[in-house]
């Protein structure tokens, strides 16, 4: 009986499956990296609020950040008779302040990046 390793069918399976696997692990391996090289660290910052004079504002403006695509957190808030205020962390790679500004413009409540 002679064994001819380039036509046996078994050898070659053995040899397909091996090289899926060594091209799968490959894949796997590479894909975090990928995507850890895209995210931006969170940011969070805070954003003085106009308009707010009752208890719903601060759900309108909380509700608009939270639509902004990249948003992970927000709060927002105010004291009688002063201006409002949120605080929205975010993946910078996904949005930005001007965009969050744009939200709660939108929403009725003209805001800018608060600087302490």
């Amino acid at each position: 009986m002679s064994f001819d390793k380039e036509n046996n069918p078994m050898i070659r399976t053995i040899t397909f499956i091996l090289l899926l696997g060594l091209i799968t692990m490959g894949m796997a391996l590479a894909v975090p990296a990928t995507q850890a090289a895209g995210q931006a660290q969170p940011r969070t910052v805070t954003l003085s609020v106009e308009n707010m004079t009752c208890s719903m504002c601060p759900i309108t403006v909380r509700k608009a950040l939270e639509r902004v695509p990249g948003v992970i957190k927000a709060e927002a808030g105010y004291e009688k008779g002063s201006i409002g205020w949120a605080r929205v962390t975010f993946d910078g790679s996904k949005t930005d302040v001007e965009m969050l500004t744009d939200a709660t413009f939108e929403a009725g409540y003209p805001s800018a990046l608060k600087t302490e």
